[in-house]
């Protein structure tokens, strides 16, 4: 265990938090107008958390076997964690969309996987580094709309249409990122599918 990978656990142990304090901010004694900031507060020290592991992970070199099945791995239970929770009323996301996240999310970290055990590594994209961006900005615009909507300035019709044209955006961005990494690793991809063939 690095600091790094310390780090990254904390991705890990956050998402748990973010779906119980949406789910029973009422019992812990959160209001519905502080809710979206605590979830922010939840959502950012996640992110930072991502942020801070790699550069721990370079910085002090302490880049591990561990860390590289982590990294991804706390990446995917974080974010489509968020929008999971997101599901749920208020914001009732359609589920199909998260169902795009999981499974670019499964099939590259499968090919990485099985690629990594045949002993080529597949390379990382700046679009799957973009996408996470991209993932982490929608969560926070979806909060953002939380506050106008516990003020009772914004109806529940207009955060549920906002929200899924938000993160149904970035399902957009991460199709093509998962097609991008496909591509871009298709020669080590191939001969993962058909070992036998000479050229």
């Amino acid at each position: 265990m690095s600091i790094a990978n310390y780090f990254t656990f904390v991705r890990i142990v956050i998402s748990p938090i973010f779906l119980f304090v949406y789910l029973e901010h009422d019992n812990l004694g959160i209001s519905a107008i502080a809710l979206p900031y605590i979830l922010m507060i939840l959502l950012g020290t996640s992110e930072l958390s991502d942020a801070f592991d790699g550069y721990l992970a370079r910085r002090y070199n302490q880049v591990t076997d561990l860390g590289k099945v982590l990294d991804p791995m706390a990446d995917s239970i974080a974010r489509i964690s968020v929008f999971l929770t997101f599901t749920l009323d208020p914001v009732n996301l359609p589920m199909p969309l998260i169902f795009i996240f999981l499974y670019r999310d499964s099939v590259v970290s499968t090919l990485r996987t099985i690629c990594a055990l045949k002993g080529f590594a597949l390379a990382a994209r700046q679009s799957g580094k973009i996408k996470a961006v991209i993932q982490g900005l929608a969560a926070l615009l979806v909060l953002i709309l939380m506050i106008p909507y516990a003020e009772g300035t914004l109806s529940k019709e207009t955060l549920h249409t906002s929200g899924t044209a938000i993160v149904g955006a970035a399902a957009l961005y991460t199709i093509y990122s998962g097609v991008d990494y496909i591509t871009a690793n298709w020669t080590y991809i191939s001969k993962l599918l058909y070992p036998n063939r000479t050229t």
